[in-house]
């Protein structure tokens, strides 16, 4: 059965980052830096973005408007600024679990920015999107090779498989990717893909 859903939870507006800020406060209590620490350190920034230590604050202090999370205490230190220890909530520990079980759950688009280039790609030229194929296809082979090789390391290591569930997904959609590219790189090549706006202006009146 699925965790219900607690009327804090409902009314937050989950992202990633803020799903990642729940679970690792309920590992232990953190100060932004320290969330943003465990989970390089754990090689989540492969699936949350971290980079901005912005971003990171405002979604803390929306969970913790929410009531998701809550400040445990201010650390004092000479050698560090004053930072502000939070910790997860009751109500926070549930939405967190909720949040899991729907996302794993429950398919929903999701609107990348590859997808949506590639269906205005007939804007440019075929050499130009050959070209930029390539070079696409290039980057996604060093990026499966990085992936393959951290996931090596991590099962050689011992963890266990559940917590590698994320690793495991990124390897076979990026090896996914290459081998499309792969096959449009080729057909691009052979002349098999090809167009031009003479070509395609007929079907864009048949939409008129």
């Amino acid at each position: 059965m699925a965790p219900a859903p607690n009327s804090a939870a409902a009314a937050t507006r989950r992202s990633p980052l803020a799903l990642a800020v729940l679970a690792l406060l309920a590992y232990k209590p953190l100060h932004p830096y320290g969330v943003q620490r465990l989970l390089k350190e754990w090689g989540k920034e492969k699936v949350v973005n971290v980079g901005q230590r912005a971003s990171l604050y405002k979604t803390m202090e929306r969970l913790t408007a929410a009531g998701l999370i809550a400040v445990r205490e201010t650390e004092r230190d000479q050698q560090y600024p004053e930072r502000t220890v939070y910790e997860v909530t009751d109500a926070g520990r549930e939405a967190a679990l909720a949040w899991i079980d729907d996302i794993v759950r429950t398919p929903r688009p999701e609107y990348p920015e590859f997808p949506a280039a590639l269906s205005f790609a007939m804007m440019l030229e075929p050499e130009a999107v050959l070209a930029a194929m390539r070079e696409r296809r290039s980057v996604v082979e060093k990026a499966l090779a990085k992936a393959e090789q951290d996931l090596a390391g991590a099962r050689q290591y011992g963890l266990p498989k559940v917590t590698m569930l994320d690793d495991e997904y990124l390897v076979a959609v990026t090896a996914a990717e290459l081998r499309w590219l792969e096959g449009v790189v080729a057909e691009l090549e052979s002349g098999e893909l090809t167009w031009s706006l003479e070509l395609l202006q007929p079907f864009a009146n048949e939409q008129e």
